[in-house]
């Protein structure tokens, strides 16, 4: 049975602390898509004549959630107060599970900062189960060649799994909740028929391209189509050359309480994380290579 598409939501043009980019959600019609909370799409350019360590995104908190990076194009740098310093590339993916703390920072490489490159990135921001709010933080760096890769029938269209199980294969990143993380490239004619859980929420973003949904139709590039319950089936034909994600996961249904790097479910609790990060218990971040 095929997925019905319930909201085709058209990414808004949205100032984050001085970074133009491309919020898909949250908008007023749909505030989160539990469990997913934010995606973010920004075009970022880096510059040769500053460091690069003054660029991109300095460092900051987060608690309570798992924020992921998927680099669609450049390069970035994390580094963050639990030690992790690592440089993902282009198809490469950062996951971080918040859990009680961690300051972290996204920068561009040194070398893409030299060329005066340009990161494109999508974030993603997963909500935390209560149970697993307080968790130690782990952090993930996932390879483009680590994913396992699926091809289509046409072999046209290719599709990386970045987290959860599909199709018996399974990916190193541990998920607070059951999920499915699907990224698809593929030319223009290119199909495919993704199976998912009928009882996950279900939504795609499309990066880039233009395809049509069996059943529904058109989907312009940055477009965030949200799927109704039930149903396992969703049949894709790509018009364009595309780039697309696919997010399906088991929805928390808690309550969500949310202020800037926090997300947790009540208002102590985010008072809680804006002491604790001022005392110093989420780490210092000092980047100094």
């Amino acid at each position: 049975m095929r997925k019905q598409v319930k909201y085709n939501l058209p990414a808004q043009l949205v100032d984050m602390g001085g970074v133009p980019l491309k919020q898909a959600i949250p908008t007023e019609k749909v505030p989160q898509f539990d469990p997913f909370l934010i995606l973010h799409h920004a075009e970022i350019q880096a510059y040769s004549d500053r460091p690069a360590r003054a660029q991109g995104i300095g460092p900051h908190p987060h608690r309570g959630f798992s924020p992921v990076t998927f680099v669609v194009q450049g390069e970035v740098h994390h580094r963050d107060s639990f030690g992790n310093n690592q440089i993902a590339k282009e198809g490469d993916v950062q996951w971080l599970n918040a859990g009680a703390g961690i300051v972290h920072s996204e920068r561009p490489s040194e070398a893409l900062a030299a060329a005066d490159g340009k990161q494109e990135i999508i974030q993603l921001w997963i909500n935390s189960p209560a149970k697993n709010k307080m968790d130690i933080p782990a952090y993930y760096h996932l390879s483009k060649g680590e994913m396992p890769l699926f091809t289509s029938v046409d072999a046209q269209l290719e599709t990386s799994l970045v987290a959860g199980t599909y199709l018996g294969k399974t990916t190193k990143i541990i998920t607070n909740t059951p999920t499915t993380l699907l990224w698809g490239k593929g030319s223009a004619g290119a199909f495919e028929n993704y199976q998912l859980s009928e009882e996950f929420a279900t939504a795609l973003y499309l990066i880039k391209g233009q395809m049509q949904l069996k059943g529904y139709g058109i989907v312009e590039a940055e477009s965030f189509v949200t799927f109704q319950e039930g149903g396992s089936t969703i049949e894709i034909n790509l018009l364009e050359d595309s780039q697309f994600l696919i997010l399906s996961a088991q929805a928390i249904k808690e309550k969500v309480e949310h202020y800037g790097p926090y997300v947790m479910n009540n208002q102590t609790q985010i008072l809680e994380a804006m002491r604790d990060y001022q005392m110093g218990k989420m780490g210092i971040l000092i980047e100094e290579d």
